[in-house]
């Protein structure tokens, strides 16, 4: 059975006037492996099609966004989180090692 893709999880911007219920901040960054029970819910909601989509071979048909990634806001309104998901390609990093 082929080996599932990491996932990378990051925040990189808040839109709304008050910080993070869960204390997320820009620049906090999570593998969905090892460190989803520490992502809020509400974020991981809406995370998971993306997730899925990029883990089993899919892309998201976002114009103007790198192949492979994934970019949604936190449903909280007084906070608009900004994420980025990330397929990480343990192959292409150890190539990338080699030379």
């Amino acid at each position: 059975m082929p080996r599932r893709p990491k996932i990378k999880i990051t925040c990189i911007d808040r839109k709304g006037p008050c910080p993070c219920h869960r204390g997320h901040r820009p620049g906090d960054s999570w593998d969905f492996d090892k460190d989803r029970g520490q992502i809020c819910p509400m974020v991981m909601h809406v995370a998971f099609p993306y997730i899925d989509i990029l883990r089993y071979g899919g892309e998201i048909p976002q114009p103007g966004q790198e192949k492979g990634t994934a970019i949604f806001c936190c449903p909280d309104v007084e906070t608009i989180n900004v994420f980025k998901i990330e397929r990480v390609d343990e192959g292409k990093k150890e190539q990338e090692k080699a030379f």
